[in-house]
Protein backbone atom coordinates (compact mmCIF):
# COMPACT_ATOMS: atom_id res chain seq x y z
CA UNK A 1 0.00 0.00 0.00
CA UNK A 2 1.74 3.68 -0.87
CA UNK A 3 -0.09 5.89 2.03
CA UNK A 4 1.12 9.80 1.72
CA UNK A 5 1.72 10.69 5.32
CA UNK A 6 1.59 14.87 5.70
CA UNK A 7 2.69 16.51 8.95
CA UNK A 8 4.89 13.37 9.36
CA UNK A 9 7.36 15.18 11.69
CA UNK A 10 4.67 16.56 13.80
CA UNK A 11 3.60 14.98 17.28
CA UNK A 12 1.04 12.82 15.55
CA UNK A 13 2.29 12.01 12.50
CA UNK A 14 5.97 10.89 14.50
CA UNK A 15 4.01 8.52 16.34
CA UNK A 16 1.99 7.39 13.94
CA UNK A 17 4.75 6.60 11.00
CA UNK A 18 6.92 4.36 13.06
CA UNK A 19 3.49 2.13 13.10
CA UNK A 20 2.77 2.26 9.56
CA UNK A 21 4.30 -0.77 7.75
CA UNK A 22 3.82 0.11 3.92
CA UNK A 23 5.22 2.40 1.19
CA UNK A 24 5.25 5.78 2.93
CA UNK A 25 5.42 9.11 1.65
CA UNK A 26 6.25 12.07 4.08
CA UNK A 27 5.33 15.97 3.29
CA UNK A 28 6.41 18.20 6.62
CA UNK A 29 7.75 21.33 6.49
CA UNK A 30 10.39 20.12 8.77
CA UNK A 31 11.64 18.16 5.76
CA UNK A 32 11.46 21.39 3.76
CA UNK A 33 7.99 20.35 2.06
CA UNK A 34 5.29 22.94 2.26
CA UNK A 35 1.90 21.24 1.35
CA UNK A 36 0.66 24.26 -0.68
CA UNK A 37 3.82 24.18 -3.20
CA UNK A 38 6.07 20.69 -2.98
CA UNK A 39 5.46 18.06 -5.71
CA UNK A 40 2.55 15.61 -4.47
CA UNK A 41 3.34 11.56 -5.06
CA UNK A 42 1.14 10.33 -7.79
CA UNK A 43 -0.75 6.61 -7.21
CA UNK A 44 -1.65 6.98 -3.71
CA UNK A 45 -3.66 4.54 -2.51
CA UNK A 46 -4.81 6.42 1.09
CA UNK A 47 -3.19 9.72 2.33
CA UNK A 48 -3.44 10.73 5.97
CA UNK A 49 -3.37 14.13 6.06
CA UNK A 50 -2.17 15.79 9.29
CA UNK A 51 -0.42 18.58 8.54
CA UNK A 52 -1.35 22.10 9.45
CA UNK A 53 -1.31 24.21 12.72
CA UNK A 54 -2.65 23.80 16.08
CA UNK A 55 -3.47 25.60 19.09
CA UNK A 56 -6.24 27.77 19.94
CA UNK A 57 -4.43 30.83 21.62
CA UNK A 58 -1.87 31.06 18.58
CA UNK A 59 -4.67 31.35 16.26
CA UNK A 60 -6.21 33.92 17.67
CA UNK A 61 -2.60 36.37 16.98
CA UNK A 62 -1.96 34.70 13.66
CA UNK A 63 -5.77 33.64 11.76
CA UNK A 64 -4.74 34.26 8.40
CA UNK A 65 -1.73 31.73 8.98
CA UNK A 66 -4.26 29.28 10.34
CA UNK A 67 -7.01 29.49 7.24
CA UNK A 68 -4.01 29.39 4.77
CA UNK A 69 -2.49 26.14 6.09
CA UNK A 70 -5.36 24.40 7.46
CA UNK A 71 -7.99 25.18 4.97
CA UNK A 72 -6.35 26.40 1.58
CA UNK A 73 -3.14 23.70 2.01
CA UNK A 74 -5.75 21.31 2.29
CA UNK A 75 -7.53 21.97 -0.09
CA UNK A 76 -4.85 21.89 -2.33
CA UNK A 77 -4.72 18.28 -0.78
CA UNK A 78 -8.03 17.30 -1.72
CA UNK A 79 -7.87 18.90 -5.45
CA UNK A 80 -4.95 16.89 -6.25
CA UNK A 81 -6.59 13.19 -5.70
CA UNK A 82 -10.24 14.30 -6.81
CA UNK A 83 -10.66 12.18 -9.48
CA UNK A 84 -8.78 9.22 -7.75
CA UNK A 85 -10.05 6.37 -5.82
CA UNK A 86 -7.69 7.52 -3.34
CA UNK A 87 -8.50 7.12 0.21
CA UNK A 88 -8.34 10.47 2.40
CA UNK A 89 -8.58 11.02 5.73
CA UNK A 90 -7.68 13.99 7.61
CA UNK A 91 -7.38 15.84 11.02
CA UNK A 92 -9.86 17.70 11.89
CA UNK A 93 -10.43 18.89 15.82
CA UNK A 94 -13.50 18.69 18.63
CA UNK A 95 -13.06 22.30 18.35
CA UNK A 96 -14.99 22.33 14.78
CA UNK A 97 -18.49 21.96 16.87
CA UNK A 98 -18.14 24.98 17.79
CA UNK A 99 -16.30 27.20 15.13
CA UNK A 100 -17.37 30.68 16.29
CA UNK A 101 -15.15 30.59 19.12
CA UNK A 102 -11.95 30.51 17.78
CA UNK A 103 -10.07 31.06 14.51
CA UNK A 104 -8.34 27.76 14.89
CA UNK A 105 -11.81 25.62 15.29
CA UNK A 106 -13.23 27.61 12.03
CA UNK A 107 -10.53 26.50 10.15
CA UNK A 108 -11.59 23.04 11.33
CA UNK A 109 -14.58 23.76 10.71
CA UNK A 110 -14.25 25.12 6.90
CA UNK A 111 -11.92 22.38 6.32
CA UNK A 112 -14.79 19.89 7.15
CA UNK A 113 -17.06 21.56 4.55
CA UNK A 114 -14.55 21.63 1.58
CA UNK A 115 -13.42 17.77 2.28
CA UNK A 116 -14.40 14.88 -0.33
CA UNK A 117 -17.77 13.10 0.21
CA UNK A 118 -16.09 10.00 0.78
CA UNK A 119 -13.64 11.29 2.74
CA UNK A 120 -12.90 10.86 6.79
CA UNK A 121 -12.59 14.21 9.28
CA UNK A 122 -11.18 12.95 12.23
CA UNK A 123 -11.79 15.10 15.12
CA UNK A 124 -9.31 14.44 17.62
CA UNK A 125 -9.66 15.68 21.18
CA UNK A 126 -6.60 16.24 23.72
CA UNK A 127 -3.65 14.41 22.87
CA UNK A 128 -0.46 13.53 24.95
CA UNK A 129 2.30 11.73 25.51
CA UNK A 130 5.92 10.89 23.89
CA UNK A 131 7.23 13.96 21.60
CA UNK A 132 3.93 16.29 22.32
CA UNK A 133 4.47 19.86 22.71
CA UNK A 134 5.85 20.92 26.02
CA UNK A 135 3.64 23.93 26.06
CA UNK A 136 1.01 21.58 26.64
CA UNK A 137 -0.87 20.96 30.12
CA UNK A 138 -0.07 17.35 30.54
CA UNK A 139 4.02 17.72 30.07
CA UNK A 140 3.26 20.68 32.79
CA UNK A 141 1.88 18.49 35.50
CA UNK A 142 4.49 15.90 34.92
CA UNK A 143 7.13 19.43 35.77
CA UNK A 144 5.13 20.79 38.37
CA UNK A 145 4.89 23.29 36.32
CA UNK A 146 1.73 24.51 36.22
CA UNK A 147 0.98 27.91 36.82
CA UNK A 148 -2.99 28.24 36.35
CA UNK A 149 -6.13 26.37 35.46
CA UNK A 150 -9.28 26.74 34.14
CA UNK A 151 -11.39 25.37 36.80
CA UNK A 152 -14.45 25.18 34.54
CA UNK A 153 -12.89 23.00 31.60
CA UNK A 154 -12.63 19.34 31.34
CA UNK A 155 -10.63 17.86 28.29
CA UNK A 156 -11.02 13.81 27.12
CA UNK A 157 -7.32 13.34 27.08
CA UNK A 158 -6.22 10.73 24.53
CA UNK A 159 -2.47 9.05 24.59
CA UNK A 160 -1.09 9.69 21.06
CA UNK A 161 -0.44 6.00 20.80
CA UNK A 162 -4.39 4.89 20.99
CA UNK A 163 -5.39 7.55 18.76
CA UNK A 164 -2.63 6.10 16.33
CA UNK A 165 -4.49 2.96 16.61
CA UNK A 166 -7.73 4.52 15.78
CA UNK A 167 -6.78 6.32 12.60
CA UNK A 168 -4.76 3.07 11.68
CA UNK A 169 -8.13 1.16 11.86
CA UNK A 170 -9.98 3.46 9.80
CA UNK A 171 -7.98 3.53 7.20
CA UNK A 172 -9.75 0.28 5.22
CA UNK A 173 -13.60 0.72 7.32
CA UNK A 174 -16.19 2.31 5.39
CA UNK A 175 -16.85 5.56 7.38
CA UNK A 176 -17.11 9.15 6.02
CA UNK A 177 -17.57 12.35 7.07
CA UNK A 178 -16.41 13.66 10.42
CA UNK A 179 -16.05 11.24 13.60
CA UNK A 180 -14.72 11.41 17.06
CA UNK A 181 -11.41 10.38 18.14
CA UNK A 182 -11.08 10.38 22.22
CA UNK A 183 -11.71 8.29 24.79
CA UNK A 184 -15.31 9.15 25.88
CA UNK A 185 -14.09 10.24 29.10
CA UNK A 186 -13.44 13.67 30.19
CA UNK A 187 -11.25 14.97 33.49
CA UNK A 188 -11.86 17.80 35.22
CA UNK A 189 -8.52 19.86 34.77
CA UNK A 190 -9.04 20.35 38.98
CA UNK A 191 -9.22 17.05 39.52
CA UNK A 192 -6.29 16.09 38.05
CA UNK A 193 -3.94 18.50 40.31
CA UNK A 194 -5.68 17.62 43.33
CA UNK A 195 -5.24 13.99 42.61
CA UNK A 196 -1.03 15.22 42.05
CA UNK A 197 -1.59 17.68 45.54
CA UNK A 198 -0.70 20.25 42.91
CA UNK A 199 -1.30 24.35 43.93
CA UNK A 200 -2.28 26.49 40.63
CA UNK A 201 -4.42 30.18 40.14
CA UNK A 202 -7.70 29.36 39.34
CA UNK A 203 -9.22 31.41 36.77
CA UNK A 204 -12.42 31.01 34.45
CA UNK A 205 -11.71 29.93 30.75
CA UNK A 206 -12.25 32.13 28.05
CA UNK A 207 -14.85 32.66 25.12
CA UNK A 208 -12.91 31.42 22.96
CA UNK A 209 -12.42 28.39 24.66
CA UNK A 210 -14.33 25.04 24.76
CA UNK A 211 -15.36 24.17 28.17
CA UNK A 212 -15.75 20.42 27.24
CA UNK A 213 -14.53 18.28 24.28
CA UNK A 214 -16.06 14.56 25.25
CA UNK A 215 -16.01 12.29 22.45
CA UNK A 216 -18.64 10.62 20.88
CA UNK A 217 -16.79 7.49 20.34
CA UNK A 218 -19.84 4.73 18.81
CA UNK A 219 -18.73 4.47 16.03
CA UNK A 220 -14.67 3.59 16.86
CA UNK A 221 -16.21 0.95 19.63
CA UNK A 222 -18.17 -0.88 16.76
CA UNK A 223 -14.82 -2.18 15.53
CA UNK A 224 -13.59 -3.33 18.67
CA UNK A 225 -10.97 -0.31 18.83
CA UNK A 226 -10.50 0.64 22.79
CA UNK A 227 -8.20 2.72 25.04
CA UNK A 228 -5.18 1.30 26.15
CA UNK A 229 -3.82 3.97 28.25
CA UNK A 230 -5.09 5.77 31.57
CA UNK A 231 -4.41 9.48 32.03
CA UNK A 232 -3.58 9.46 35.79
CA UNK A 233 -1.18 6.16 35.44
CA UNK A 234 0.44 7.46 32.46
CA UNK A 235 1.22 10.99 34.76
CA UNK A 236 2.72 8.98 37.68
CA UNK A 237 4.44 6.93 35.82
CA UNK A 238 6.09 10.16 33.90
CA UNK A 239 6.41 11.70 37.21
CA UNK A 240 8.29 9.01 38.60
CA UNK A 241 10.48 8.34 35.68
CA UNK A 242 11.88 12.20 36.47
CA UNK A 243 12.32 11.45 40.28
CA UNK A 244 14.68 8.59 39.25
Amino acid sequence: MNILLTGSEGFIGSNLKKKLDCNLHCVDLKLGQDILTCDLPKNIDTVIHLAGLSGVRQSLDNPTDYWKQNVIGSQRIFDTYKNTDTRILYASSSTAKEPWKNPYAMSKYSLEQIAPEKSLGMRFTTAYGPNGRESMLIPNIIKDNVHYINVDHSRDFIHVDDLCNAVMMLIDKPEYGVMDIGTGYTHKLTDIMSHFNLTYESRIGKETERKDNKADIFNLTKYGWKAKYNLIDYINDERIKRIN
